[in-house]
């Protein structure tokens, strides 16, 4: 009977076409109050980066590379229904979760940043793109994508390159930093990350929500490494709602659940 109920209000309710910036949200755009190290960028979707603390700062992007991997193959993999069985090592690869994830899926494995289901899906995609495209063509398509966060560390060459962990994020292969990161997400060809960032990192009813204009916020969290101290790391946040897109970077010795703490506090939400 609840459901019931919560399905006519939510069917009778007034639907908006885009969620519109809290006050908060709005007071966060102006004058965020950050700690040392802490980078944060904020658009309000109308076009206008904000960037404050150490937004220009850069840094390992750690596990928003799994993002950059939605923009590639995001489309197929969801089409396709991938899953993978993480056990927490696979040969030579091991998951940041040494116990594991378990069976999980697209969403689950965005969510959960499993390196190793996110690797042996992109082991896939370049058997794939080998045979559809040739190694040239298959290197110039990873490039193109990849192209911001790569600068000139990626070794000339011909063919595609190992796609090791270092592509999922982990080393110092791949950089961005919370401003140049979110001018990425607000490029009309990211649109489709942030659409798989509302629907598998909002929950499913938040999504339900959205059909009715209730749209809430999506979330992806992750740790980078820290360039010189291998066993520190540092934490990315990036996320959005409606047209609103924020990236949030604290510094050594922070993890992913306190950036997600600290960008709750920042942009006003509850804990």
């Amino acid at each position: 009977m609840a459901v019931v109920l919560l399905a006519f209000r939510l069917l009778t309710a007034q639907p908006t076409p885009e969620a519109a910036p809290s006050p908060a949200v709005v007071a966060a755009s102006r004058a965020p109050i950050l700690q040392p190290g802490e980078g944060f960028a904020i658009t309000l979707g109308d076009g206008e980066v904000r960037a404050y603390g150490e937004a220009r700062k850069e840094a390992p992007m750690g596990s928003l590379a799994k993002l950059v991997w939605m923009r590639l193959e995001g489309a197929a993999w969801s089409s396709s229904g991938v899953q993978y069985r993480c056990k927490g090592s696979d040969g030579a690869f091991v998951c940041w979760n040494r116990e594991g994830h378990g069976r999980v899926d697209l969403g689950r494995a965005l969510q959960e940043s499993c390196n190793l289901a996110f690797l042996a899906w992109i082991a896939g995609s370049r058997e794939q793109w080998l045979q559809d495209y040739g190694p040239d063509a298959a290197r110039a398509r990873l490039e193109e994508v990849f192209g911001p966060f790569l600068g000139r560390r990626l070794p000339p060459g011909e063919g595609l390159p190992p796609l090791t962990p270092a592509w999922v994020g982990d080393g110092d292969l791949l950089r961005t930093s919370p401003e140049a990161f979110l001018r990425w997400l607000m490029q009309p060809d990211q649109a489709e990350v942030v659409t798989f960032g509302k629907r598998y990192l909002a929950g499913y009813w938040v999504e339900f929500m959205d059909l009715f204009g209730k749209e809430g916020w999506w979330f992806k969290t992750g740790t980078g490494p820290v360039p010189g101290d291998p066993a520190a790391t540092s934490a990315w946040v990036a996320g959005g709602r409606g047209s609103v897109l924020v990236v949030l970077h604290l510094p050594r010795g922070r993890g992913k659940q306190e950036g997600m703490a600290r960008v709750r506090e920042i942009l006003g939400l509850k804990p």
